[in-house]
């Protein structure tokens, strides 16, 4: 509540706003994916969750068409504004873009929006860790046009129009499990979702005496955008040379490992063959996981999350070895349950599983050792699975 607070004083010394002014606040959370890498484009189940930290933002709606929009992260930008009838992409407005994609998505889908809203943005998470501050802020802006215009939408046709923002708008060619897990969080649980048909389940994620610990690499993606389209064009193919050949598949993760081992021969490319068994092996491992997680085994969670990280390290080879110093590190402490690369790969984040008594530990373990291999300086984020995005209320 203090943050809250604290906040609200600031939006409205900011727009210049009477101390009796009225004020919404609504939050979105970042997300991480726990299991499940490289594999939504394959037909394969993701597995995210929420996390407790996100974005905030506190507004009040405006009776003309300007949006006048501030962010604590990005002060030095001070106030951007544009107007209702304005919405274009511009450089120069940075962050500003993603909000008012946002808007002219929902307009171009026939929503009514018919004024703007002065609104300060704060977020607690990392830019550039790979943990969706900019989803976040896409979905945090759905349900603040949603409230203030009372729009007739879902939380799923939202998160679609998030996606569509990114990919058209801002010009990302992201998927959508971003959007999803902040859109659909829900606490103490994780998502098992299917990106191609967005079918979805939650399994309880009950960490009563454990954390997530997700570990930033500080290691920027030099190569990760060509790499990862080298991968995609691999399965791709692989898939095409299976097809041909009679195996009556329509994505690589339709296989199990069973099938997978009687038809690899038929896949051309002597490389396409370990990155096809990481896509496989991976969806039979987010199988495992809600199964482990419905019986309340974190420990079995534990060891799919190191089995994954070894097949996107030997087979699919997305880690490189700033990743594979942070998870090497993090497996030697006591209090770790399990340990991963997660998102794209070649440098960002890590997520483990750490028992609350060892964090502390673990964090100045794992630092230091990651900091002589390496040289560079790790951060952590200690999170909890949480909620998706929200109104918090009126202030």
């Amino acid at each position: 509540m203090e943050l809250i607070k604290n906040l609200v004083e600031n939006f409205k010394k900011e727009f210049e706003k009477a101390e009796t002014t009225n004020c919404e606040v609504f939050f979105a959370p970042g997300r991480v994916n726990l299991i499940g890498e490289h594999i939504d484009y394959n037909g394969g189940k993701v597995f995210p969750c929420a996390l407790d930290f996100g974005t905030y933002a506190v507004l009040t709606k405006r009776e003309d068409k300007q949006f006048r929009m501030y962010s604590e992260n990005f002060k030095d930008l001070g106030i951007i504004e544009f107007s209702l009838d304005s919405l274009v992409y511009d450089k120069k407005d940075d962050w500003a873009n993603y909000p008012k994609g946002i808007v002219k998505t929902f307009l171009d889908a026939g929503y009514k929006i018919d004024s703007g809203f002065d609104v300060l943005y704060y977020g607690n998470i990392p830019n550039g860790a790979g943990l969706s501050s900019s989803a976040s802020i896409e979905v945090l802006t759905t349900v603040i046009l949603k409230s203030l215009f009372n729009l007739d939408i879902d939380m799923v046709e939202m998160v679609k129009l998030s996606q569509k923002t990114e990919n058209e708008f801002i010009g990302v060619n992201c998927g959508i499990m971003d959007q999803f897990s902040i859109g659909m969080g829900k606490k103490d649980h994780a998502i098992l979702l299917d990106c191609n048909t967005l079918e979805y389940s939650y399994a309880p994620f009950m960490l009563k005496d454990a954390s997530i610990v997700i570990g930033n690499s500080n290691k920027r993606r030099g190569l990760g955008e060509s790499k990862y389209n080298e991968r995609r064009a691999s399965c791709d193919t692989a898939l095409e040379d299976l097809k041909a050949a009679g195996v009556e598949i329509n994505s690589l993760c339709d296989m199990d490992i069973e099938l997978f081992e009687s038809v690899k021969h038929h896949i051309k490319s002597e490389e396409a063959v370990p990155r096809v068994r990481h896509a496989v092996t991976e969806n039979v491992r987010v199988l495992k996981a809600m199964e482990a997680l419905n019986a309340g085994d974190i420990d079995a969670f534990g060891k799919l999350m190191i089995e994954s990280h070894n097949s996107l390290r030997d087979d699919y080879e997305v880690t490189g070895f700033e990743l594979d110093s942070l998870v090497e590190a993090a497996l030697e402490e006591e209090g770790t349950i399990g340990s991963r690369m997660t998102g794209a790969g070649f440098g960002g984040c890590t997520v483990s599983l750490v028992k609350n008594e060892a964090i502390e530990d673990f964090i100045a373990h794992v630092g230091k050792k990651y900091f002589e291999k390496t040289g560079l300086e790790a951060a952590f984020y200690i999170g909890i699975p949480g909620d998706g995005a929200r109104k918090l209320g009126d202030f």
